[in-house]
């Protein structure tokens, strides 16, 4: 009984050690086509916005192409673009994004398409909440070879400014409320970005491009509270 007992425990350490040792997904097991199709010219479509803030579209489109051009893409200026946009009705990002994006690497040389998704962009607390998906989508194969969502909240208080008690809570009730007033939204924006692009393959003019295969990824769904 005792030997039963023994080989029980035995068998179920090992398997709680194995769970709890699994190894991490790698950039090259998550985005296997990011490598193989090799993109280098990227075209950033205008953000489809299912928020109530009506500026979180510009705001989010201005602040994308910097994060992909400093991970080594060629990206389409986005003001060339949005004229282009705007001439040929194609503002709406809704009308493409499950459809052929072909027609976009022939008008604008672009590998593939980046778009983006904003769920939630409002005031909330102390601070400013925004949710937004991003997908990149081959114009050749028509899939979509990176995605990744960001859950962030960009907290405005700070804690040490006006010290404790209710003094020091109700100046900084007064204070979140100036500084949320003031504060461009696109900082939010700026950091999600930050955290989306950080994860994705190296590209052509980046000393890493092809070399970063085996580097654990990070999590697709990314939730942050982070600083101003």
């Amino acid at each position: 009984m005792r030997n039963r007992t023994f080989i029980l425990i035995a068998t179920c350490a090992v398997l709680f050690a194995s769970c709890g040792t699994t190894a991490p997904f790698t950039r090259g097991e998550l985005y296997p086509k990011m490598y193989e199709e090799k993109p280098v010219t990227l075209l950033v479509m205008p953000p489809i916005n299912n928020s109530n803030n009506v500026e979180a579209k510009d705001l989010l489109y201005t602040s994308i192409s910097q994060p992909l051009a400093e991970a080594g893409y060629y990206v389409i200026s986005p003001h060339l673009a949005m004229e282009i946009f705007k001439a040929e009705s194609a503002y709406d990002a809704e009308l493409f994004i499950n459809n052929s994006v072909t027609p976009f690497g022939k008008v604008f040389g672009a590998d593939a398409v980046i778009f983006t998704t904003i769920d939630e962009w409002k005031k909330q607390g102390f601070g400013i909440r925004t949710k937004i998906s991003y997908i990149v989508k081959s114009t050749r194969s028509n899939e979509i070879i990176f995605d990744r969502s960001c859950n962030l909240y960009l907290d405005l208080q700070d804690n040490n400014y006006y010290g404790g008690g209710i003094v020091g809570a109700l100046a900084n009730v007064a204070a979140s409320a100036i500084n949320t007033a003031l504060t461009d939204h696109i900082v939010a924006a700026r950091k999600c970005n930050a955290y989306i692009f950080k994860d994705i393959p190296q590209g052509k003019y980046r000393k890493e491009y092809q070399q970063d295969r085996e580097i654990a990824a990070e999590a697709k769904n990314v939730t942050k509270t982070v600083k101003q």
